[in-house]
């Protein structure tokens, strides 16, 4: 598996530099007020993906940050809502824990 693994980013590797070989003529990128940029074709394109790719991880930050706070106050929650040891100790002799309710199932929208 380790191989394959290898051998296929050998492949996407090697495809990628192909396609940086055959793409080296000029291209010329115009902006507004008449200005341009001539760079290597496979630049503009490597130039193009990262600031898309930019972009995205820049609109999922706040989504992340929610998330992440989300999660400290549930783990702050449980960890509040959890007995003390010499509690546990004498709940341990009584009967045992309630099995935890079903999740509940994703609601379906759209269709």
């Amino acid at each position: 598996m380790k191989y394959l693994l290898w051998l296929l980013k050998a492949a996407i590797f090697f495809t990628l530099f192909a396609f940086a070989l055959n793409n080296q003529q000029d291209a010329t990128v115009h902006f507004f007020f008449g200005t341009q940029w001539r760079a290597p074709l496979v630049l503009v394109v490597l130039t193009a993906f990262s600031a898309g790719l930019a972009v995205g991880v820049l609109g999922m930050v706040p989504r992340w940050w929610r998330h992440r706070t989300a999660a400290r106050r549930a783990q702050a929650a449980t960890a509040v809502a959890t007995p003390a040891p010499a509690q546990a100790a004498s709940t341990a002799n009584s009967t045992p824990p309630a099995p935890p309710p079903p999740p509940d199932l994703p609601s379906i929208h759209g269709i």
